[in-house]
């Protein structure tokens, strides 16, 4: 793994380097051609530089040239002016004079005319080149400025690649840092993996075993038992009975009883607000108590007075779909049958409100013609009439989305699958429409109410009517803002409970499919309790396990429970023995007792006639007479004695001699009670003597377990110090494998230094190029 990461760095640093190298050679040949055109531009620069000199000499010639013919012209008009006075003193004898100073005058003039006429053309030629000067330094100087502009853009590139270089390297040497703490941790990782693989490929192979085993009997028994295949049709895969989901259940009805909470209270906000609007017709604009209303409005509030044989359906659909949901059944649209019943009510509600929507707004205008209407109350009434065509045209929206949820419970082919989320959330959006269009008309209402309370004919009977319908109108508000929130809320779970049904999430065909499937839900529900039977009571499983460890460590051997058998025989057989024993004595006794009350009956009647008679009729002369009730009639003749067995011993009779019999039964009773305590001490102690006896043989198996652990445990430490010697064999060559491979990594990490210092020496040649470029251009 640490090898093919390199790899794949050095693949992303080699591409790298190569994009470089490439910007690069294109920075190079850039520099080359700025060379050249700055070496063209010296040239040009050089040619001008030479025209400028020429015509500055020129100019310096010409200067000079005004300059000698100024001089020679001021001499000129010096002898001119000394020339005149001298004419006037000799005219006569200056005449030829004069005539030879006018040649000369003439002369002059045409020369001097053609000295300013040349001196003119060297003026405009001189202004001319110094324009041409002036443009091309112009020139000149904005190349050298885009050239300097250039050459520190390209400064700026050389110093970003730079920049980057140092990062990529200094980069470079992190990764390489990271890497061999890397690589130690995957040397560690690779020994665990090896003990891991080894460990999966032993369960691995236990587990092909298995499952090949487990296929071939799977096949088998379908190959046997299964006639055909159900999930491979849809008709019949929409039979099966899905896995039945509780929680589901819980949450759907949960969900149906909060909406069917909102729609009691949207119910009774809607009869409130239509009984109350009825109420108003009544009222306003004529009062029906003062004058007759309008036939419209008779109309209106007749129509208005059926609403509650429209609304309150509303109220008792929502209140089937919520029983029609229990936490046997499967909720899914094609099996919500009673949804259709909702759809049929709303409808019939929306017809309502259809019909009585044209005289509602009827009776609006009619309040407007009213003289008391005023403009404002006017401008509310347009509002009001135009927010009602908004709600039952959004309670028709709601109606349509709310009858297409109801198709695929009766219709299949209806509603398309894949359409029931878009469904689902129109349905939310027209909720919230509905939500907007009750705030809207709460608000004018409002307004309304406000404006007809400051008219001086508004009565208390109108601002208490008025009142009620705000407050009724508010409660609609809430109502719709409460289910629109609520089902924006669960519209995510109710799109993503739509693949609740039969296997591989197909869904249910058709409505009839859904009914049989549920039919099938239903039997097989009652099959399995009629499968439930009550569990008998049974051990506890940790006493189950500790009793099994008991029984493991031979705690009761074969032996020993063959001796405590033999031991409880032969103790049965003997109580056997003493059982017919003790019940021939009881006959015998019993045998004697009869005799006994037969002597002592004849005794009593010869002593008192009167007594022996009542006495013979109140007790039996039988066998089955009792003997507590000859004790109890002994009791009541004779005296009171001591109840001690020596008392009963003893004791005697004022008439009659001792009860010998009786005697010896009493010493036999208290002796056979003794013997029976003394038997179950004798028991007792026999029962403890085994349970010792066993213990001791148990814990010598233990022993004897021990030392069989004792000697297993130690050759798998043998076995284990083996496996630590193989292990660090291993790890040895795997170090060395390592090793080897990060010798490489390093040759290859200096091979790529060494081309990063090639290429940092070239951006240090580049860098010294644009430098000494920089410089002439801004010597330039």
């Amino acid at each position: 793994m640490a090898s093919a990461e390199l790899q794949g760095k050095y693949q992303k640093l080699a591409q790298e380097y190569s994009k470089l190298r490439a910007q690069n050679q294109v920075l190079k040949k850039g520099v080359v051609d700025e060379q050249a055109n700055s070496a063209a531009l010296k040239e040009q620069l050089k040619m001008k530089d030479q025209s400028l000199r020429k015509l500055q000499q020129e100019m310096d010639s010409l200067t000079f040239r005004n300059l000698q013919l100024a001089k020679r012209v001021e001499l000129l008009q010096d002898e001119l002016a000394l020339s005149e006075p001298r004419g006037k003193k000799n005219k006569k004898s200056g005449e030829s004079s004069s005539q030879l100073s006018q040649e000369q005058k003439s002369v002059f003039d045409e020369d001097l005319q053609k000295k300013i006429e040349e001196n003119e053309r060297l003026h405009i030629q001189f202004f001319e080149a110094d324009e041409q000067h002036k443009h091309v330094e112009a020139e000149l100087r904005s190349r050298l400025a885009t050239l300097e502009m250039e050459a520190a853009q390209h400064q700026a590139v050389v110093d970003g690649l730079t920049r980057k270089y140092m990062e990529t390297i200094e980069k470079l040497q992190n990764d390489k840092a990271k890497l061999e703490v890397k690589s130690q941790t995957l040397e560690k990782e690779a020994k665990e993996c090896r003990l891991r693989t080894e460990e999966c490929q032993l369960q691995l192979k236990n587990l092909h075993e298995d499952l090949s085993g487990r296929l071939e009997e799977s096949l088998s028994i379908i190959t046997e038992k299964v006639p055909f295949n159900d999930t491979k049709y849809s008709q019949y895969n929409a039979l099966n009975v899905p896995l039945h989901n509780r929680r589901h259940q819980l949450k759907m009805r949960d969900i149906a009883g909060q909406a069917l909470a909102f729609v009691q209270d949207l119910v009774t906000a809607l009869l409130n607000f239509h009984t109350y609007t009825e109420q108003r017709i009544q009222i306003f604009p004529i009062d029906s108590a003062i004058d007759t209303i309008s036939p419209l409005n008779q109309k209106f509030s007749q129509y208005l007075h059926e609403n509650a044989s429209y609304v309150r359906p509303l109220e008792e659909g929502m209140l089937h779909l919520f029983e029609s949901i229990t936490e046997d059944t499967v909720t899914v649209l094609e099996t919500t049958v009673k949804l259709k019943t909702f759809s049929e009510h709303l409808t019939s509600y929306i017809c309502f409100l259809r019909k009585i929507l044209p005289y509602q707004l009827k009776s609006l205008e009619e309040e407007c013609e009213s003289s008391l209407c005023t403009s404002a109350l006017r401008a509310r009434n347009l509002e009001l009439s135009q927010d009602m065509k908004k709600m039952t045209a959004v309670f028709e929206k709601l109606q349509t989305y709310i009858g297409l949820l109801a198709l695929p419970s009766t219709e299949p082919d209806g509603l398309l699958r894949t359409n029931y989320s878009s469904v689902l959330t129109n349905v939310g959006a027209a909720l919230h429409g509905f939500h907007d269009v009750m705030k809207d008309i709460s608000k004018h209402y409002s307004q309304k109410a406000a404006i007809e309370h400051e008219l001086p004919t508004a009565t208390q009977k109108l601002i208490t009517t008025n009142d009620c319908i705000l407050s009724s109108v508010v409660a609609l508000t809430n109502g719709a803002g409460k289910i629109a929130s609520f089902f924006s809320n669960n519209v995510d779970y109710f799109i993503a409970s739509l693949s609740y049904g039969p296997k591989t999430a197909s869904g249910f065909i058709s409505p009839l499919s859904a009914e049989c499937m549920l039919q099938y839900k239903k039997k097989a529900a009652a099959y399995m309790k009629a499968l439930r039977k009550p569990l008998l009571e049974s051990v506890p499983y940790e006493e189950a396990l500790a009793n099994r460890r008991v029984l493991l460590s031979s705690t009761e051997s074969r032996e020993g429970l063959a001796q405590q058998v033999q031991q409880s025989l032969e103790k049965i057989s003997k109580l056997e023995q003493e059982k017919e024993h003790w019940m021939l004595e009881a006959q015998l006794a019993k045998i004697k007792l009869e005799k006994e009350n037969q002597r002592f009956a004849d005794k009593l009647r010869s002593t008192s006639s009167g007594q022996g008679l009542a006495l013979a009729q109140e007790n039996p002369t039988g066998a089955n007479a009792t003997g507590q009730e000859e004790t109890s009639a002994r009791a009541a003749l004779e005296p009171a004695h001591s109840t001690s067995l020596i008392g009963i011993l003893t004791r005697t009779s004022d008439n009659e001699v001792p009860d010998v019999e009786s005697r010896e039964d009493l010493i036999k009773n208290h002796y056979m009670a003794r013997i029976m305590e003394l038997t179950s001490q004798l028991q007792l102690a026999d029962s403890k003597s085994v349970h010792f006896y066993a213990e001791c043989r148990a814990l010598s198996k233990r022993l004897a377990l021990a030392e069989k652990s004792k000697e297993a445990l130690t050759e798998e430490m043998k076995v284990a110090g083996q496996n630590i010697s193989r292990l660090q064999d291993e790890l040895t060559t795997t170090k060395r494998s390592y090793e080897d491979q990060l010798s490489m990594m390093s040759d290859h990490l200096c091979s790529m230094n060494e081309t990063l210092s090639k290429q940092r020496e070239e951006i240090d040649t580049l860098k010294m190029s644009s430098k000494g470029n920089s410089k002439k251009n801004k010597s330039r």
